[in-house]
């Protein structure tokens, strides 16, 4: 273990806060990487760049809103030239699940000439209980296209526990991780496991593309909107209709359940009112 800190790009993030708090709780030093950070860090702005690099031997990468915005998979290019030139020896890069853009970001980093590590992950679970379809929850619904396509959702805490694994054990370089459930679960049979959960009613609610948009546009914007119904397009159709071995590979566990996720959000509070 190098006594250099260990860089997390996108440090505020829902993967990106679990894997810095992980690591700290391990006693590894942590850089974190945000545009309010002490060491600040843009993707707009490559100037930051270098400096958050310099100085630290591995990195957590993940590209906000997701590899699917256009200009990601350029700046993601160019930002892994700079990590070559400052000497980042293993970059651990977040990815997506049967998403074209995502791939293209796999190729990137496998190309870079970097020691490398990707986690290839599953629809969030935690979109739920921290993300734009929190609200909707709280008001008894689940509203979600894709018709009864089962996703073999994950929850994050699994991801961060991975990359946390492969920032600080041996034997995960070149390793290409896809993380997934335990198993595949349509929305409605999600929206079952809430309702239990809560003690309340909450229906799935099948909905277009096009509301699926707007609702997250209401929440996130059209920034975030846009992304997001184009990766639920591109993966809700089937082609990531099962479960995959990434985190028992990497962790020797089998993953969380969607049940045990909600119990777990439900116990932190995650679906109350002043949440």
């Amino acid at each position: 273990m190098t006594d250099q800190p260990i860089l997390i790009i996108g440090a505020t993030g829902k993967t990106g806060s679990r894997v810095a708090s992980k690591l700290e709780a391990k006693g590894v030093a942590v850089r974190r990487g945000a545009r309010r950070s002490e060491t600040p860090f843009d993707w707009d702005d490559p100037s930051t760049w270098a400096p958050v690099l310099t100085g630290v031997s591995k990195a957590y990468v993940t590209y906000f809103p997701d590899l699917a915005f256009p200009g990601a998979v350029e700046k993601l290019e160019a930002f892994t030239k700079v990590a070559v030139d400052t000497g980042l020896k293993h970059i651990v890069l977040l990815s997506g699940r049967g998403e074209h853009f995502a791939s293209m970001g796999e190729e990137v980093v496998r190309n870079s000439g970097l020691p490398f590590t990707i986690v290839r992950a599953a629809w969030f679970a935690q979109n739920f209980s921290e993300g734009y379809l929190r609200d909707p929850i709280l008001g008894g619904v689940l509203p979600m296209p894709g018709g009864d396509m089962p996703e073999p959702i994950i929850d994050i805490d699994d991801i961060a526990d991975v990359v946390v694994a492969a920032l600080t054990e041996e034997g995960h370089l070149g390793e290409r991780y896809e993380v997934t459930g335990p198993r595949l679960m349509t929305f409605a049979e999600m929206a079952e496991v809430l309702s239990t959960t809560l003690g309340r009613h909450i229906q799935h609610v099948p909905i277009t593309f096009e509301d699926f948009h707007a609702n997250v546009a209401a929440s996130g914007g059209d920034f975030v909107a846009e992304v997001f119904t184009q990766i639920a397009r591109e993966t809700l159709d089937g082609r990531n209709a099962y479960t995959a071995d990434g985190v028992e590979r990497a962790l020797g566990r089998k993953p969380r359940d969607f049940a045990a996720f909600a119990q777990t959000a439900m116990a932190a509070g995650a679906w109350s009112a002043a949440a």
